[in-house]
């Protein structure tokens, strides 16, 4: 990494990355609601495509406007790719798991994904590396995750091969994990945001279309004003600005203390619900969400600084 860009970087969240943290996780909490409006008319996969093809769309005129170059030689092609191929992976692992398991069971497997970079970052990036209150921390919010969706987890699917979805739940998490450690441990970190975000998204917007004819989902246009509505915000705000806000994070912030902020997206998906479709408020939901915020606050809590006695 060059010197610029480590000193760019900065040890620990400060208050606008919590803010823009909290407020991604909240949209993507939401963006669960809208997703379920919409694939009632448009099937998942077809779904995604038209959002990644938009949010490339989107991409790319707001580099133009900006003057940000996507397509200089920097060095930046293999792990880009890789990066967007991680990225298209997950976003098909949680599509076709959802077919074969619940999406409680699904989203405890996915939500592994802090883990992994908590575990391998550290071995590219060794700044990165968790002290053992802030495991505690990060075990702490998956475990408050985990109890928000215990009901539902302990559900069997009515559809075979449970088994198969819980494991590709598994897949998307290391997936996620593993397009984060991408980002993080490669030439990928002193690219700017946009390119990091334009890999992903264009690489998406290839690879969805493709899945979505294997899986003989049918293609249409034809939806109504509630259905393009939530395609379009999962599009410009979803794949496109909080991703954008995300990418140029992780440029400036430790990627495993971010990590640990994505446990509040189910557990907002919760609430939301409870707020927009009137499901019932439950004690575990409760729970969950104070033990995701003390867990994150566990992680992202200072090391005590060091005092040294000189003897007089």
């Amino acid at each position: 990494m060059s010197t610029t860009a480590a000193r760019a970087r900065k040890p620990h969240l400060d208050t606008l990355a919590i803010t823009l943290l909290v407020l991604c996780c909240a949209f993507w909490g939401f963006q669960q609601i809208l997703i379920k409006f919409a694939v009632a008319e448009i099937p998942p996969l077809w779904q995604a495509a038209l959002r990644f093809w938009g949010a490339t769309a989107l991409l790319w005129l707001w580099c133009r406007a900006r003057g940000v170059p996507l397509f200089d030689r920097d060095g930046t092609l293999r792990s880009g790719l890789l990066a967007g191929l991680l990225f298209a992976g997950e976003f098909a692992c949680i599509y076709i798991g959802l077919m074969l398991t619940s999406a409680s069971r699904l989203t405890v497997f996915l939500y592994t994904s802090p883990f992994v970079v908590a575990l391998l970052l550290p071995r590219l990036v060794p700044g990165e590396k968790l002290r053992r209150m802030q495991w505690i921390g990060l075990a702490m919010a998956f475990a408050a995750v985990a109890l928000a969706f215990s009901e539902g987890f302990w559900q069997n699917s009515p559809v075979a091969g449970q088994w198969r979805g819980d494991a590709l739940g598994l897949a998307a998490g290391i997936l996620w994990g593993l397009t984060t450690l991408t980002i993080r441990g490669t030439v990928l970190s002193e690219a700017s945001a946009e390119k990091t975000l334009f890999y992903q998204v264009a690489v998406t917007a290839v690879v969805a279309p493709i899945l979505s004819l294997v899986l003989g989902e049918t293609w249409s246009l034809n939806y109504s004003a509630l259905a393009w509505s939530s395609l379009g915000l999962q599009t410009a705000v979803g794949a496109f600005a909080t991703y954008l806000a995300w990418m140029w994070m992780l440029r400036h912030y430790p990627a495993t203390q971010m990590a640990t902020f994505s446990f509040l997206t189910p557990v907002f998906a919760l609430v939301f619900g409870v707020l927009l479709l009137s499901e019932p408020l439950t004690l575990q939901l409760v729970l969950a969400l104070v033990g995701v915020v003390a867990g994150i606050m566990l992680v992202n809590q200072p090391p005590r600084a060091s005092v040294t006695v000189t003897a007089l």
